[in-house]
């Protein structure tokens, strides 16, 4: 693979209200409910693989942290083909390559087998969130980059909420194999609007690394030695990982007894993510008002209350914890992944994009699934204490923000 990197031929990006704003936003929100709809689509329905595979919580676990675990092992290399042959035609390539791996998924004979269809299609998923951020950064004016992004994590929040609904109402009539199917339709669709809708890049324009320009080894470095990018790389990693944790271990506690809720139900406790809807779209506007680090900051405080509130025994107060802790995860989640568009440089901005997508997918995959086995180990409470204790871990990194709040 060639290093590459190129000047941007156009410095003024798309600005809010006009058509190509329009269009890089409809496309990019499409991006995302392609992505995320696939990559958790097996989320809702690990009760029923864990019963059609005769495996325990962790290990059915591991359908969603080698996918996230894929993705995370590939933002790099993704993140040097865009550089090389454009950012969209890599969006395009990834969700094509992962649509047909997700409609093979369902005919997977054994769990072995299904694990091995969801790494591989993890790893071509990377190439969304591996390059979304510098998509936007330079194809949309800074002014409005923080609505923008907000919208993006806007349309991932619907693709993962929308994957686990439809997975699990469908699982209800035809089992597993028919709700995963069904969401990878779901991705298909997504990508032909994507495909329509996207504008011409005008940002950026791929090409041979330029006489004098740093490689791919040194733009990584650079991104690894700015502690300011440091420590948002650490808000993915943990809150992710504590976000994962909650999502994928509630549904065997809901399905147990006392509350012996159904699939389709728990599937519907995934309409919370409609706060992380409203969260995500409405960070970038709060962020010009009180700052990136406030926003940042209440996200994790707020994460920890809601996942405090999921210890009760009763399900209105479990729900409305649910809520609490996803709107104030996608806060977070805007903000640092946002704040990393802007605190890179150009000539890094993808690879620091790639870098913090990596930290995030790794919490996913590596915190998620230690999640499992604190489950299994010491049931519910514990994965709450053990979630709280990652948001003390992103909520310590954080603070290196205050004195080096660049960008």
């Amino acid at each position: 693979m060639s290093d590459t990197v190129s000047e941007t031929p156009s410095r003024q990006g798309h600005r809010a209200g006009s058509s190509g704003y329009r269009r890089v936003t409809v496309a990019m929100v499409a991006a995302g409910v392609a992505t995320f709809s696939q990559l958790y689509a097996v989320q809702a329905v690990l009760p029923g693989l864990a019963g059609t595979f005769s495996a325990s919580a962790a290990q059915v676990a591991l359908t969603v942290s080698l996918a996230t675990g894929g993705l995370a092992g590939f933002v790099l290399v993704w993140s040097g083909l865009s550089d090389r042959f454009g950012r969209v035609r890599v969006m395009a390539v990834a969700l094509t390559i992962s649509t047909v791996l997700g409609l093979l998924a369902p005919f997977a004979p054994e769990l072995w087998t299904l694990l091995l269809l969801r790494a591989l299609q993890g790893a071509a998923l990377g190439g969304v969130p591996a390059v979304a951020m510098a998509y936007l950064a330079e194809e949309i004016d800074r002014a409005h980059l923080g609505r923008v992004v907000g919208v993006y994590i806007a349309g991932n929040t619907v693709g993962g909420m929308a994957g686990r609904l439809v997975a699990g109402a469908v699982a209800d009539l035809g089992g597993w194999r028919w709700g995963v199917g069904a969401d990878s339709v779901l991705g298909l669709l997504a990508l032909l609007v994507f495909l329509f809708a996207i504008p011409r890049p005008r940002g950026f324009a791929p090409g041979r690394r330029a006489a004098g320009a740093m490689g791919m080894g040194r733009r990584v470095a650079a991104a690894l030695t700015d502690p300011g990018l440091l420590a948002l790389y650490c808000q993915g990693l943990f809150l992710m990982g504590a976000f994962v944790s909650v999502y994928n271990y509630l549904g065997f506690r809901m399905a147990g007894e006392p509350f012996g809720l159904s699939q389709t139900v728990v599937a519907f406790l995934f309409v919370a993510y409609l706060a992380g809807t409203v969260s995500s779209a409405a960070a970038g506007i709060v962020i010009e008002r009180v700052g990136r680090l406030a926003v940042l900051l209440a996200g994790v405080a707020g994460m920890v209350l809601g996942a405090l509130a999921m210890l009760a025994m009763s399900l209105p107060v479990i729900v409305v914890g649910l809520v609490v802790l996803t709107f104030c995860f996608f806060a977070a989640h805007a903000t640092a992944s946002a704040w990393v568009g802007r605190r890179a440089s150009g000539e890094v901005r993808a690879q620091a994009s790639a870098l913090y997508t990596l930290a995030y997918y790794l919490g996913s995959s590596v915190f998620g699934w230690l999640g499992g086995v604190v489950y299994d180990h010491v049931g519910w409470g514990g994965v709450v204490g053990y979630v709280a204790a990652l948001c003390a871990a992103a909520a310590l990194a954080g603070l290196v923000l205050r004195t080096r709040p660049r960008g």
